[in-house]
């Protein structure tokens, strides 16, 4: 058997890993959901220029 230090060397190395990971999983959600939001709000914004575009083709 290895010495207590080294069993919790390694411990602390797959705790780290677990903890990384969670974050990075966390941060992709978090960055996916703001992109989501800032291309709706982009669209929108193309829609009502669509739409206004299309009321001045009209009223001329």
């Amino acid at each position: 058997m290895f010495p207590i230090w080294i069993d919790l060397a390694i411990g602390g190395t797959l705790l780290s890993l677990v903890m990384f990971v969670k974050t990075a999983v966390q941060d992709r959600k978090q960055e996916k959901d703001f992109i989501e939001e800032h291309g709706k709000t982009y669209i929108q914004r193309m829609m009502k220029e669509k739409k206004k575009r299309l009321s001045a083709e009209y009223e001329d």
